[in-house]
């Protein structure tokens, strides 16, 4: 008999996870960025990549796209080929981190010259989203100050809502902006959009349609993030994820890679504020992988993600809220640890398979030869990324 109830396997088989498309390219760090045998040349490549995942996995059906790097012809054609492909294209994210315009702010900068130029830019990814049939337009600001005294702070935050004010004015009535939050870099000093509440106080001005992302890899080491989670579900704020790992700063490693049991915490509070498979809340990847393959890095994620909601959904919620009510710690916590170190790899892969997948997708897909075929095919892949 599984470990995992009936209902337990109704809502894993609900749940999905979004990849960014830049995640197939190549990426690193500021010192070097290294080529991959087989990286995709062009964004039709990278959605193909990213249908193995979902291919292998079932946990994959929508492909996030980052402009200008995934900017095409025609995003129609885009579209089909993603759906040739069984997947669809998803969150639209916005780039002003990249131009020299940029280097004293996007959105918040003094000049409105230039702020006219980023608020277009964000114009022109609502008109991808038209095409694409996307809902949500992400934006992180690499914006910020290195000094005391380098900048107003206050006027920063004036011209910030502003800006957003004038992209919000914009979104069809079925879309959303999303709002990420990341506490320093590039700038050192101080960042715009630093921590959960100034996104939550901007959004909120702005209305209904407005919403905080979460980037696992976004916050001051030792940060209690699940009591991040726990408070957005309760305000109606928490509009995506995105998922990775750290171990110093903004790593953007393979989710669950450094710490499964922060992973599993948060997805605890996932569950417990009505968060799993709720519309609203949207759950993506956002990784790069330097120095492992992208696809199977990218299967590795989602399997992680997989894993540690399985182990969640099995917290004995009555049990816990009965020691907690009672005062009684220990059983409380054993009853969380109890979930956590229950092993459901077995029982998960007895269940792909009673779904008709691999039992080992990791195995599958190294056995399929795809990775062996794109290395030949492929040649002079930049497509990413921090690469391109």
């Amino acid at each position: 008999m599984s470990i995992l109830s009936p209902d337990t396997l109704a809502e894993l088989e609900k749940q999905s996870i979004e990849l960014p498309s830049w995640a197939f390219g190549n990426s690193g760090t500021r010192f070097k960025v290294f080529g991959t045998p087989g990286t995709p040349r062009d964004p039709y490549e990278k959605i193909a990549d990213a249908a193995q995942v979902n291919a292998y996995t079932a946990l994959a059906p929508s492909v996030a796209l980052h402009i200008p790097w995934d900017l095409v012809d025609s995003f129609d054609d885009l579209r089909k080929h993603a759906e040739d492909h069984g997947v669809t294209l998803g969150t639209v994210n916005s780039n002003t981190f990249q131009d020299d315009d940029y280097k004293f702010g996007a959105l918040t900068h003094e000049d409105p010259a230039i702020r006219r130029k980023a608020i277009d830019h964000h114009l022109a990814c609502i008109d991808v989203m038209d095409a694409t049939g996307s809902r949500d337009l992400k934006i992180w600001l690499a914006e910020g100050s290195n000094y005391p005294g380098q900048a107003d702070l206050r006027g920063r935050q004036d011209r910030l809502q502003e800006s957003l004010e004038k992209i919000y004015a914009r979104l069809g009535d079925d879309q959303r902006l999303v709002l990420e939050y990341k506490f320093f870099e590039p700038a050192f000093y101080h960042t715009d959009v630093p921590d959960w509440g100034t996104s939550y106080a901007q959004v909120s001005a702005l209305g209904d349609k407005a919403m905080v992302c979460l980037d696992t890899g976004h916050h001051a080491p030792g940060t209690n993030i699940e009591f991040i989670v726990m408070q957005l579900l309760r305000l109606g704020k928490l509009g995506s994820f995105d998922f990775n790992s750290r171990f110093y700063a903004d790593d953007d490693l393979i989710v669950g890679a450094a710490d499964p049991f922060q992973l599993f915490r948060i997805l605890f509070e996932v569950i417990r504020g009505g968060g799993l498979n709720n519309p609203d809340v949207a759950f993506m990847l956002d990784q790069c992988h330097n120095v492992e393959d992208k696809i199977p890095g990218q299967i590795r994620s989602v399997l992680n993600v997989q894993e540690m909601t399985a182990r969640a959904l099995l917290v004995d919620r009555d049990a816990l809220t009965a020691a907690q009510k009672s005062g009684d710690v220990l059983a409380a916590n054993a009853v969380f640890m109890d979930a956590f170190y229950t092993d459901v790899r077995p029982a998960l892969a007895q269940w792909r398979e009673s779904r008709g997948l691999a039992a080992d997708p990791m195995a599958a897909y190294a056995a399929s030869g795809y990775q062996q075929r794109i290395a030949e095919e492929r040649v002079g892949g930049v497509q990413a990324g921090w690469g391109a």
